[in-house]
């Protein structure tokens, strides 16, 4: 029982290398799918692990017991085995619930600066220009009450040209259409659930700005001027000493291994394929899920035995 619920918390540690050639194989927008489909699985599996790990632990305990109609000890492994890994797997929940918190807190406070900063700003079309010298852009998505809007800085408004602006804007215009911010959301959440996906969520991110980054240069219909937008706006808010506060969940333009992003502009457009690669990751995630769900089954057994409901082999 105790090897089926540990390979679903191993298997993270698979994904990052997974994610890394798929968004090299695959197109912007299928790598983006598939990479945070199979972080929230994994992060599921990973969660799900750690909860029924943490049973026989919370069973061993008389009040917990009773409550669960036990009428003989749990028998699910060796006795210290299977306590010592119900306390590594509480200890891990508790990492992991701490984690969430902090990040959780740490950026809702992140949007609040920006919110104010941007609060009676004018709005034109969903475009509010701070007036700010630091070059910076992003995409802040709204909420029930409050509209999206593109933030963009002064400072790099006067550091792009025309056509630039406009291969900006229409990257930042793709982050709010695609609602990009809920993959970062996935991603985020998941990594602070397990140490592995917390790369993974570099290479959603990756695959956000790359699926942005194409839908600005069939908007312009020059893959040289988005190429050329991108990489003006990475320099010039890379030179500057800080940029805005802006929330990790608000993607922009100048983020992620810009190198990359103007080497794949300035390629052909990706064609549509079905790399080995999304295979993989489907094995990894089928894995993951199976193994969690026969050592649930297994433990349920354990404590049906226990219950007396069931005869011990």
């Amino acid at each position: 029982m105790i090897t089926l619920l540990l390979i679903p918390l191993l298997l993270p540690w698979a994904l990052a290398p997974l994610a890394r050639r798929t968004t090299q194989r695959v197109r912007p927008e299928t790598a983006l799918w598939t990479i945070t489909g199979a972080t929230a699985a994994l992060a599921v599996g990973v969660v799900a692990s750690l909860g029924i790990l943490l049973l026989p632990l919370a069973l061993a305990f008389p009040p917990a017991a009773a409550l669960a109609e036990l009428i003989r000890p749990l028998t699910a492994g060796p006795r210290p085995l299977v306590l010592g890994a119900s306390a590594l797997s509480a200890g891990g929940l508790a990492v992991a619930a701490v984690r969430v918190v902090r990040g959780i807190t740490a950026e809702v406070a992140r949007v609040r600066v920006v919110r104010r900063l941007v609060h009676g700003l004018p709005d034109a079309g969903g475009l509010c220009v701070l007036d700010d010298p630091r070059p910076d852009a992003f995409a802040l998505p709204g909420g029930p009450v409050r509209p999206d809007r593109i933030v963009v800085t002064s400072g790099m408004l006067r550091v792009l040209g025309p056509v630039e602006r406009e291969a900006l804007l229409a990257h930042e215009r793709a982050h709010l259409a695609a609602r990009h911010h809920l993959f970062l959301c996935v991603a985020q959440f998941a990594g602070w659930c397990h140490p592995a996906l917390t790369a993974v969520a570099d290479h959603v991110s990756f695959a956000a700005e790359r699926a942005a980054d194409e839908a600005a240069a069939r908007r312009c219909g020059d893959r040289g001027a988005a190429a050329q937008a991108v990489g003006r706006a990475a320099l010039a808010a890379k030179s500057a000493r800080d940029t805005v506060a802006a929330p990790a969940l608000a993607p922009g333009a100048a983020t992620g291994p810009v190198p990359a992003r103007v080497r794949a502009l300035l390629a052909p457009a990706p064609v549509r394929r079905v790399a080995p690669v999304l295979l993989a990751m489907l094995v990894v995630c089928t894995t993951a899920g199976a193994s969690s769900l026969a050592g649930a089954v297994w433990l349920h057994q354990d404590v049906e035995v226990a219950q007396g409901e069931a005869p011990a082999d």
